[in-house]
């Protein structure tokens, strides 16, 4: 059996966590120096932790090929499978002409600006990153608010601003369900505590959205539908997570918020007109039918109704009869973890559940196949439309595929304990740090999955180095990561894509969103450190 060496470079934490840190590095230079796709960098990254997991770490070449086939593994299974479906499901409705009359029922409610941005780019885009994800609802909802009269600067400016309270349970919980995969601590606990996280700061991302949109001038005539739109969002959000689990979590919450304005709109109007500067005048959305509106919302509606049915656990024994369970060939046991990463030396388990009926991403497939059915779409157009995102997520499941790849081996190797001691040099800072590094984590992949594959099992070991709350910790990481969204190069690629604003207004973008990101992530920062040190029975 092989034993991990947490300080393989002349027993020096300091020079072996420089080593083990090579693979962000490269990362770090190949996205933003380079700018190079997401998928070359991670596969670079890859290649760089299989390096120094071979030549510093002394890690067998038989079990480093186990830890990179097992991560690739549960890149594909279950975490793809859920991305993959979840965008067939939103391609459905675009090519059955269905989420025009979404985007009209949307966007019909009102025409100042102030309250179009919390509908459509906080609460609508919180509902397209809870079934979607990946990008999706920064381009949906920035072209939506183009298509109603924006700038293309602050509509993307705008929607990168407010995809960040739903990013942490974003894609039916693909983050949280990485997250629990790779540390392997109760998903229900991670949820629960990034919910008591991201809610404090849920509440005011909608007032803050109109405070960046016009100042305090803007603000005040339209506190009403900021209030409400954090209140239900925020609170919402708090017990979903807490107590059903991250997989509904946005799409409920963004429900909860849209269904506020619109009663709220129905008595209630701003006292003064507000336009952003650039913003042109435009047709008005047309009209629909409670019917059409209905059938145009029935994929979503479905959605819904299966993942919630797919939580009950009668349900839930049914479906996991198809389940199966088996220990990784050539990595099961094969590993020996060392103190401080384990209280004694004890054997690293690498178990796989194969769970194809009971994974979340089942219950988008059957939500897809219905929706095509009830929406009237023939079978070619749908084997057409799953094609068609087979070829559009190609490249992003590598990318998903080798960031989990490269997770798994930097934790099967020993090099994420080498760097959760170096953090846990922060000491009593860490509940800090934690978030920020999440933050990083995101900066640099572009995902909170992602950076909860790369971080997840960092966090875990400081935080037991430090005698802190471990579940807390994981849950810091996933939670500062929706900060980092926001600067990520992907996502300012795609919102200016979805916009056409000129390429040489990105770096404008990065710039008008980069300090509105390092804010925000030292107010989550303080948030952590607070449960941490002054009121730790608030969380799980």
């Amino acid at each position: 059996m092989w034993q991990q060496n947490y300080t393989p470079i002349a027993e020096s934490i300091a020079l072996s966590s420089i080593a083990a840190a090579v693979p962000i590095f490269v990362l770090l230079f190949l996205l933003g120096v380079l700018r190079k796709p997401a998928w070359i960098a991670a596969l670079s990254g890859l290649a760089a932790a299989a390096a120094v997991a071979l030549a510093v770490y002394g890690m067998p070449a038989n079990l480093l090929a186990g830890a990179v086939t097992y991560g690739a593994a549960f890149g594909l299974f279950p975490i793809a499978w859920v991305v993959f479906w979840a965008v067939v499901l939103y391609r459905v409705t675009v090519e059955t002409g269905k989420f025009e009359i979404i985007k009209d029922s949307v966007g019909s409610l009102t025409p100042d600006r102030r309250l179009q941005a919390l509908l459509i780019a906080f609460a609508f885009g919180a509902f397209i990153e809870g079934a979607a994800g990946f990008g999706t609802p920064v381009a949906v909802a920035a072209a939506m608010l183009t298509g109603l009269g924006f700038s293309p600067f602050y509509a993307a400016g705008i929607c990168l601003l407010a995809n960040t309270a739903p990013v942490a349970f974003g894609s039916i919980g693909t983050p949280l369900l990485t997250l629990n995969g790779i540390t392997g601590l109760p998903l229900l606990d991670l949820s629960a505590n990034v919910g008591r996280i991201c809610a404090p700061i849920s509440l005011i991302v909608p007032a803050y959205l109109v405070l960046v949109m016009g100042g305090f001038r803007a603000f005040v005539p339209v506190i009403p539908a900021a209030l409400l739109c954090g209140v239900t969002f925020s609170a919402t959000q708090l017990f979903v997570s807490n107590h059903i689990g991250p997989q509904l979590t946005d799409i409920l919450s963004s429900l909860a918020a849209m269904g506020a304005l619109v009663v709220l709109l129905k008595i209630w109007k701003p006292v003064n007109h507000f336009e952003l500067p650039g913003a042109t005048k435009v047709a008005a959305p047309r009209s629909h039918g409670a019917g059409a509106i209905f059938v145009a919302w029935l994929p979503y509606t479905l959605l819904v109704v299966l993942v919630l049915l797919w939580g009950i656990e009668g349900v839930k024994t049914v479906l996991n009869q198809a389940t199966f369970t088996f220990n990784w060939p050539g990595l099961h046991n094969l590993i020996e973890r060392m103190p401080p990463a384990a209280v004694k030396p004890s054997s690293y388990a690498a178990g796989y559940t194969f769970n194809i009926a009971a994974a979340s991403g089942t219950a988008c497939l059957i939500a897809s196949f219905l929706s095509a059915l009830l929406l009237r779409m023939s079978v070619r157009k749908f084997a057409s439309v799953v094609w068609m995102t087979a070829r559009q997520l190609m490249f992003s499941i590598i990318t998903i595929a080798a960031v989990l790849a490269l997770a798994f081996l930097m934790n099967y190797s020993g090099a994420t304990v080498t760097l959760g001691l170096a953090f846990a040099a922060s000491g009593a800072l860490f509940p800090f740090f934690s978030s920020l590094l999440g933050w990083l984590g995101v900066f640099l992949t572009g995902s909170d999955t992602s950076s909860n594959a790369l971080f997840g099992n960092l966090q875990v070991v400081t935080a037991n180095k430090l005698g802190m709350n471990p579940i807390l910790m994981a849950a810091s990481n996933s939670s500062g990561g929706v900060m980092g969204k926001m600067i990520s190069l992907q996502s300012i690629a795609v919102a200016a894509a979805a916009t056409g604003m000129p390429r040489d207004d990105e770096a404008k973008l990065f710039r008008f969103t980069l300090k509105h990101s390092i804010f925000l992530a030292s107010l989550l920062g303080l948030l952590v450190t607070f449960y941490s040190y002054v009121v730790p029975g608030w969380v799980r």
